[in-house]
């Protein structure tokens, strides 16, 4: 009996260890909306009963014992166990307005150097070591940045889709803030600026739809489907967007991360088409719950063709090990879905320059890495 007693009484102080620091975790993970913030997302169409919702369906999230097995335990080389090639570039490149055009350098992840038109706009921007609150802990870089973070200067504008550790890192917006970037980010996702104490004039709020200039540029808030959470209690507390750029001379629009939705078709009928669309293929998996937030390489395309555009950048795979599928599958599913439905995509290397309308050759990097 008194064994018993013993083992129940472990069990008792392990149970209250482990509230004890969720509870800590969760009040450190907090984020307070302000009371004006939260009348401007109450006013929001997509703003039902304290959080946003998506237009069309999403399936309850499935944490049963088979996806615990195959997260666990699964086969996939979800890492590449080589280098990969990385395009160091100069960061006297940075001292100048950029040129004009339109080019692009894929930095990992969804993060992509845009010089459009003489300005840098940088798409969800992650030039930490890892994707989480702590870098001690969590999803670790596959490659190094072609610039490390201390680097970065004159950069006018940054996208944010969503308030996601993979893309909404606060080290890198901190040193870009402090250069003088400014910010456009979905509605809820400036109480973080303010938490940081970026200045409001750097961070621009948007609703779908909306239309904000800088300089000669349009940058448009546009729809998508997913979700966000950054702590433990903030479930859909803020709200998630694709965004349209667009210039004198030049279109790019980015997806953010999202699952397969007919908003894409209502962009391009409204918007489109573009130059350039940089859209996540990589980080899906198994069930209806990840595919309705997640699409697969295959829908990737199909966003492509309903946005309509004369070139494909993938991004969203292989930076980070974020689910359960081998890292090159993505590139490589993309890619015989683009043969298919003749969609020209380019699959530069990490720090690689690609320049809108004139000719890339595609290699097949990532065949040689493991």
């Amino acid at each position: 009996m008194k064994k018993l007693l013993k083992i129940l009484k472990w069990i008792a102080i392990l149970a209250l260890s482990i509230g004890i620091m969720g509870g800590l975790l969760a009040w450190y993970l907090h984020t307070d909306i302000s009371e004006e913030r939260e009348r401007r997302m109450q006013s929001s169409e997509h703003f039902v009963d304290r959080a946003f919702v998506n237009q069309e369906r999403q399936a309850e999230s499935d944490l049963g014992m088979e996806f615990m097995q195959e997260q666990f335990f699964g086969d996939q080389q979800r890492e590449p166990e080589g280098s990969v090639p990385v395009i160091s570039f100069d960061p006297a490149q940075l001292q100048n307005k950029a040129d004009p055009g339109l080019r692009t350098i894929w930095l990992g992840h969804a993060s992509v150097l845009v010089e459009i038109d003489g300005y840098r706009i940088l798409t969800d921007p992650v030039l930490s070591q890892r994707v989480s609150p702590f870098q001690f802990l969590g999803p670790k870089r596959t490659h190094q940045p072609p610039l490390p973070l201390e680097q970065w200067t004159a950069v006018d504008a940054v996208v944010i889709s969503h308030n996601h550790y993979d893309h909404l890192d606060e080290a890198t917006v901190r040193h870009l803030a402090a250069q003088g970037t400014k910010f456009f980010v979905p509605l809820g996702v400036g109480q973080y600026f303010e938490d940081w104490n970026i200045p409001s004039s750097q961070v621009v709020e948007m609703e779908w739809w909306q239309s904000e200039k800088i300089g000669a540029l349009t940058i448009i808030a546009t729809p998508n489907r997913h979700y966000s959470s950054r702590g433990l209690l903030d479930y859909k507390a803020t709200h998630w967007s694709s965004w349209s750029i667009s210039g004198p001379t030049h279109k790019v629009f980015y997806s953010g991360d999202s699952g397969y939705s007919k908003l894409f078709s209502q962009i391009g009928e409204r918007l489109g088409p573009f130059d350039l669309n940089i859209i996540k293929v990589g980080a899906y998996g198994p069930g209806q719950a990840w595919a309705d937030i997640h699409m697969t390489p295959e829908e990737a395309i199909q966003v492509h063709l309903d946005i309509g555009g004369k070139r494909m950048l993938p991004v969203h795979w292989m930076t980070f090990n974020l689910a359960l599928h081998d890292w090159d599958e993505p590139i490589k599913r993309a890619l015989t879905a683009a043969e298919r439905k003749d969609v020209a995509v380019v699959t530069p290397k990490i720090g690689e320059l690609v320049h809108a309308g004139q000719p890339f050759l595609n290699e097949f990097w990532w065949d040689e890495v493991d």
